[in-house]
């Protein structure tokens, strides 16, 4: 009787972790569940806080410089700085040879982000942004629901979520490390958007400031290729953060918190209810970190699903709703 040949077992991508905040604690905790994945290294600007993060979750290494971490043997970094840091972080590592998941929003604008991508293609490097919402089994399940039981095709998208719960110490406060509402929720509401509705063709925003400059409450309404959104981000009230999908047949909640979804209702003209129920696993993080390690793995540059282009979409997207209310960034 002939044995069965062992299973190959899928290459180890080795990661490395700059920024040991909030965000990265949840990649760690996602990296666990993750096929074939090891986090060898850990690097942030406080010293205490890098070290308290490695012994936390048990990372061999923490050098003392970022240059020493991208000298060391590991495949890919996943960048969870302050969005004021991403651009150049992104570009030493790239430089240094290593693929790249950048916590969003990828860069402070759209500048940044071509010039991020155009290094990451001189290089022939991985880089991705980490936006985890289309990755979970919940997002993937409507999705293939919507093919199979139409509401037709999505004409308005409506999302937002505003937190006025964060501390006044909260980096989105500031607008030295990139913050604002915009910046700091933004970005899921963009993705939504752009993600059914297709590319952007223009953003009207009303909003205002705090007395640090940056976005305390935003409202943008945006317009498509296929349709119009209205999207909201705050930090000084308190909304859900469910998100709705709307088309001639139908429309679909996704309930809150709708980028950690686990739940969507489906409506029909003819009355029918569908609830769909999806949990997931880990924290969540873990399923774009499997998806960008087999990327890696195939030898692909860019993500099909977070493509460069739609990344791009995204930078334009906010830059256009926070310069509208006159938002800007050191060195801008």
């Amino acid at each position: 009787m002939a044995t069965a040949e062992p299973k190959e077992l899928p290459r180890l991508i080795r990661w490395a972790i700059l920024g040991p905040g909030r965000a990265a604690a949840r990649f760690a905790q996602g990296l666990e569940a993750v096929e074939a994945a090891t986090l060898n290294a850990v690097w942030g600007r406080n010293r205490e806080r890098t070290q308290a993060f490695a012994a936390r979750f048990g990372v061999p290494q923490a050098p003392n410089s970022l240059e020493d971490l991208l000298a060391a043997e590991i495949d890919a970094v996943y960048v969870a700085t302050h969005p004021d840091s991403h651009a150049e972080i992104c570009l030493k590592a790239l430089a240094a040879g290593k693929h790249v998941l950048c916590e969003k929003p990828a860069t402070l604008n759209e500048r940044q982000l071509v010039e991020v991508l155009a290094t990451a293609r001189r290089h022939d490097r991985l880089f991705m942004e980490a936006m985890k919402p289309p990755f979970f089994p919940l997002y993937q399940r409507l999705r293939e629901h919507l093919k199979t039981d139409p509401i037709g095709p999505a004409g308005f998208v409506r999302a937002g979520h505003a937190d006025a719960t964060l501390p006044p110490d909260y980096p989105l406060h500031f607008p030295s490390l990139g913050g604002g509402s915009i910046m700091g929720i933004g970005p899921y509401e963009a993705f939504l958007a752009l993600d059914w509705l297709g590319d952007l063709k223009r953003v009207q925003t009303m909003g205002r400031l705090n007395t640090a400059g940056v976005d305390a409450f935003a409202l943008f309404q945006t317009e498509h290729e296929h349709g119009m959104a209205q999207l909201h981000t705050g930090l000084d009230l308190l909304s859900r953060g469910d998100a709705l999908l709307c088309g001639p047949l139908g429309y679909a909640t996704i309930h809150e918190n709708w980028w950690n979804p686990t739940r969507a209702t489906v409506r029909y003209n003819d009355k029918r209810i569908v609830e769909i129920h999806e949990p997931f696993i880990a924290g969540g993080f873990n399923y774009e970190t499997a998806h960008f390690c087999t990327l890696l793995r195939e030898g692909k540059r860019e993500s099909p699903v977070i493509t460069h282009t739609l990344s791009l979409g995204m930078a334009r997207l906010l830059e256009a709703a926070r310069t509208a209310l006159g938002v800007r960034f050191p060195g801008e």
